[in-house]
């Protein structure tokens, strides 16, 4: 195959590949994808992984596409019958880490540094501190209790040294020693799992030992990694890019660099988190991000900021929270930030910390600084950062990044008691800014800061803070901000205005492989902001009251001794749709599988939010009680109450629903859709949301031949196909020289309308905040002016308007909350 031309994207599909759903199974869905309208099947990688992986992103081996997949014989037959429907294919890439799988053979670079120490050729693959104690030795804390306990069940057979499934490879010569000395001549230390908090001398992703930094920045380590997913984008098997964690790199930029060039500047996003008013830096050479912006700026439109007030002193009077545990949203991140720090990333700020000493003993003007006010100094200042990780070396976010570290040095160093010992968070701050650049050391500290801190902003915030202060449960999502979950039309155009002059071919997302609500759960869930206290009466009534009881169990049986699981479980089965009632998630007969849905969604819960149970110390007892009341309230007879919330609800849902999927698919940047949320789509947090996709093309087909549609899913199905066709027909008015032009509506009701124009061909008008629009009486008099010219064809009602003319929004939206409509 010869490489095409590969234009960008109008829209992308996201695939979650799988054993249960590989290439063949892809294959088969591409003609109702096809008329879908997307341009690109997205899928999750491709390269060989850990066997059975549901995910893919613990690669072992870069050379080979995943056997179980299909093997590249069958990405081959995907992309040529991709192709032959008018399709490309984008891939999902892994750069920053792979596997420590069991075996750990399966890893073949890994398995050679294993058996011959840093004098391996694939020693410089992995990003590991060889002086970092252990005697020169690789920690390898995989053992399920401690090696004393464990190595009786230590024994060598053909050459390999083996542990219950475990398998390590021997260093050559010691095969024949006795056992009490061949596990201090091996190149690696075997060591309890429980070591790897603190003793870790290897560079992971996140808090996962499971998976092993890779030194990208090598050029060697890049081709060799890069080389067979560089070869299929020459040969035109794949057409783009999404690059997973860019945060954990040694610097970012230079590696976008070197990919741009290597793949002839191929469409790539990259999984780059933003936070509050954070921006990519303008020098990457990316399209832009994979579309977490563009979310939280959608989901925040359609949260009512009195009514979510409100809400939250609802939460407070039910929960009673302490400030740092849900309480308050600063308190409760700063909090999580320093248990995350000072415990699941020990062993990465010993580390810092023993380069910042070397460090000390040598800059120009020493600080005689102690290993303790050093290591004070690093974790008072990393807890402060307001965004994932700062960039050192790239040029165009120096500036930037300097006003922030001092900000945050002045806030830490009101962390020491004595002011001179203070002046290690100057040294820190320093180190973090890379002003010491010729000295291999500062180099070092200052990358490995930021992919510390990338670490902890992730593990803190999306992983603990988020599960700590469910208040809004639509707000806690990546790249969410739950203290400020709304936002109005204003900010949401300054943003979509910026991103068509900035980065307009960039990714947008409403629900993805990591949201840990699909969109349509969060639609739901958004609703109860305008109406606070029906959802404080509804959760009063389910719960007897009590708002949960003290004692493992309620006084009904029902009710679990934390009142915040009882808010979260409750607004988690509105959200997911209870049985017997409207929601996505409902219908007679599905009790069982909301059970067995949301009970691992809220056990996950309270494990992340780490305050009486956790992965790693679990409370079984609590788990027990926690497990018991979702069964038999929330995802049991206990739910039906909820019903008559849903149907009470329903027409509120549906604007909310349709009017985020309508500004997604029309906003600036390249859409992308998770599987099935083409129609209305409930999943939780993963594993639900990466269940093996399932399609309805007899429905698109029946729409297509004129069937009027039957509920949400099919309008939902109706827009998604009109948008998606419209952005394949005309990518013109949509892409990289398009325009966006904010409409404003005028009268009473004109912050409930968001309305724009895009080149002066398209205008998406959808409906916000639709239940306080009702009670305060509806549009009235508000009208929105369309653009001057002919008329204008309503794609989801076949209407048409005059252009130019006052259009009143009552009359335009009467049929449906959202409208799209194309100059004729």
């Amino acid at each position: 195959m010869t490489q095409p031309s590969s234009p960008s994207p109008t829209a992308t599909y996201r695939l979650q590949l799988q054993p249960d759903f590989p290439f063949a199974a892809a294959e088969r869905a591409v003609p109702h994808l096809a008329a879908l309208g997307v341009s690109h099947l997205h899928l999750s990688p491709v390269l060989e992984a850990v066997p059975g992986s549901t995910h893919g992103y613990d690669v072992v081996d870069h050379t080979a596409v995943r056997a179980e997949l299909g093997g590249e014989k069958g990405l081959r037959a995907l992309a040529a019958t991709a192709r032959s429907h008018g399709l490309g294919l984008i891939v999902d890439i892994v750069p920053n880490h792979m596997a420590v799988p069991t075996p750990a053979s399966l890893n073949g670079p890994l398995w050679e540094v294993l058996r011959d120490g840093p004098r391996s050729p694939y020693a410089r693959w992995f990003d590991i501190d060889w002086d970092g104690g252990h005697g020169g030795r690789l920690l390898l804390p995989v053992l399920g209790g401690r090696i004393g306990e464990e190595a009786r069940h230590l024994r060598v057979e053909g050459g390999v040294l083996r542990c219950h499934e475990h398998a390590f490879p021997l260093r050559p010569g010691t095969e024949e020693l006795p056992p009490d000395r061949l596990l201090d001549a091996q190149w690696y230390r075997l060591a309890w799992w429980r070591l790897a908090r603190s003793e870790l001398n290897y560079r992971r992703f996140f808090t996962i030992s499971e998976l092993i930094g890779v030194r990208v920045e090598d050029p060697d380590v890049f081709e060799a990694t890069h080389g067979t997913v560089l070869r299929l984008m020459r040969e035109g098997v794949i057409d783009g890019l999404r690059v997973d964690h860019p945060d954990g790199l040694v610097d970012p930029g230079g590696y976008l660099a070197r990919l741009d060039a290597a793949t002839g500047g191929r469409w790539t996003v990259v999984e780059k988190i933003l936070t509050g008013d954070e921006r990519l830096p303008d020098g990457w050479a990316c399209a832009g991000t994979t579309g977490y912006d563009a979310l939280r700026h959608i989901d925040a439109l359609f949260v009512c900021p009195q009514g979510s007030a409100r809400l939250f002193a609802h939460y407070r009077d039910f929960v009673t929270p302490l400030a740092d545990e849900g309480g308050d949203w600063e308190e409760t991140v700063r909090r999580a930030a320093y248990e995350v720090v000072t415990h699941d990333l020990a062993a990465e700020v010993e580390r810092l910390t023993r380069t910042a000493q070397r460090i000390s003993e040598r800059v120009p003007r020493p600080g005689d600084h102690s290993t303790w006010s050093l290591r004070h100094a690093i974790r008072e200042l990393m807890v402060r950062l307001p965004v994932y990780r700062p960039y050192a070396a790239d040029t165009g976010r120096a500036e930037q990044d300097a006003a922030m570290l001092d900000k945050a040095a002045v806030e830490a160093r009101t962390a020491f008691r004595v002011p001179e010992e203070a002046r290690a968070v100057d040294l820190v701050r320093d180190l973090a800014l890379g002003l010491f650049q010729d000295d291999p050391d500062c180099a070092d500290f200052a990358a490995r800061f930021a992919q510390t801190a990338s670490a902890l902003h992730a593990k803190s915030v999306e992983d603990t803070a988020f599960y700590r202060y469910p208040v809004l449960l639509s707000a806690c999502e990546v790249g969410g901000d739950p203290g400020e979950p709304a936002l109005g039309p204003e900010v949401f155009h300054a943003f979509c205005a910026r991103t068509q002059r900035d980065r307009p071919l960039t990714g947008t997302v409403l629900s993805t492989h990591d949201t840990k609500r699909s969109a349509d759960v969060r639609a739901r869930i958004a609703v109860l902001s305008e109406c606070p206290d029906r959802w404080r009466d509804v959760l009063g009534e389910l719960s007897g009251g009590a708002g949960g009881a003290v004692g493992v169990m309620g006084v009904d049986g029902t009710g679990p001794a934390d009142p915040m699981v009882s808010w979260l479980a409750w607004q988690t089965a509105f959200g997911l749709g209870t049985p017997g009632g409207a929601g996505p998630a409902a219908g007679d007969g599905r009790r069982e599988e909301a059970v067995e849905r949301m009970t691992p969604a809220v056990l996950k819960a309270v494990r992340e939010a780490g305050l009486r149970t956790s992965w790693t110390e679990p409370n079984v007892d609590y788990e027990s009680a926690v497990t018991e009341f979702v069964r038999s309230g929330p995802a049991g007879p206990g739910a039906v109450p909820l019903s008559a919330l849903d149907e009470e609800l329903a027409p509120f849902v549906r604007a909310n629903v349709l009017g985020a999927a309508l500004l997604h698919l029309t906003m600036p940047g390249v859409p992308d859709l998770y599987q099935g949320t083409e129609r209305q789509y409930a999943a939780l947090v993963d594993p639900d949301n990466r269940a093996p996709a399932r399609f309805c093309p007899e429905l698109l087909a029946d729409l297509d031949g004129g069937a009027a549609p039957r509920g949400l899913s099919d309008e939902k199905l109706l827009l998604t196909a009109a948008a998606l066709r419209l952005r394949r027909a005309h990518p013109e008015w949509f892409g990289a020289d398009a325009s966006y032009e904010p409409l404003r509506a005028e009268g009473p009701a004109a912050e409930h309308c968001v309305a724009y124009c895009r080149s002066g061909k398209v205008v998406s008008v959808a409906t916000r905040l639709s239940l306080r629009l009702v009670e305060t009486g509806g549009w009235w008099d508000t009208v929105l002016r369309l653009p001057p010219g002919g008329s204008w064809r309503d794609l989801l009602t076949g209407r048409s308007v005059a252009g130019g003319a006052a259009l009143g929004l009552d009359e335009l939206l009467a049929v449906s909350p959202v409208a799209l409509l194309v100059a004729e």
